[in-house]
């Protein structure tokens, strides 16, 4: 019931600040530089960044997420070496392990990192048991969909971005997992809701 709860006061916020205009503006993303867009994918050049992640032996997407954003939630509301409360961020990322992957049912949720902390946030309290990451540049194929993100739906968009990559001559850096982000929330309107798959990518021009 706690999980529950905490997952929904999560997207409550999300939620609110969507509707009030513009989510770009009310809560910060992770900087990117656009490649190429199509009508169904984006190729997106990230900038580096920092994540703090949440590792789940979880037997589906969405126990996992649960599982897992309810760590990172405690951390953002002071389970941490500061004390302190920290802006919420999105997208939330889930990884999402493929049939060949060696890690088995192993799930990773994780959380943007606001550039203000210049990649040192404060650190974790130890029972939560949460990292900090430090990702690189780097280059990632986009599915955007709508509605809500959830087992039943989110293997079809994963093989609907796999082979569009494949058609397109795209090479998949890793075929382990996959990434589902979610952004925001809405209880009334489905179709605002956005949700994309990310998958990395190379062999794009001189930047990818």
């Amino acid at each position: 019931m706690e999980t529950a709860a905490l997952h929904f006061l999560y997207y409550l916020f999300i939620a609110v600040c969507w509707c009030s205009g513009n989510i770009l503006q009310a809560i910060e993303l992770p900087k990117y530089t656009l490649i190429l867009s199509e009508s169904d994918f984006q190729i997106r050049l990230y900038d580096e960044s920092t994540w703090l992640s949440s590792r789940v032996s979880g037997t589906s997407f969405d126990q996992s997420y649960r599982i897992g954003f309810q760590r990172l939630y405690q951390y953002i509301h002071g389970a941490n070496s500061n004390s302190s409360k920290i802006a919420f961020t999105a997208p939330a990322l889930t990884s999402v392990p493929s049939s060949s992957s060696p890690s088995g049912n192993a799930y990773i949720v994780r959380i943007f990192i606001s550039t203000r902390f210049h990649g040192t946030p404060p650190l974790p309290n130890p029972e939560l048991k949460l990292r900090i990451e430090k990702w690189k540049s780097q280059c990632v194929a986009v599915r955007k969909f709508s509605g809500y993100a959830n087992d039943d739906n989110i293997n079809k968009e994963i093989e609907a971005l796999v082979t569009t990559l494949n058609k397109q001559s795209i090479t998949i850096q890793d075929t382990n997992s996959y990434i589902i982000a979610n952004y925001n929330a809405s209880s009334h309107n489905t179709t605002q809701r956005l949700n994309e798959v990310w998958i990395n990518v190379s062999g794009i021009g001189t930047q990818c």
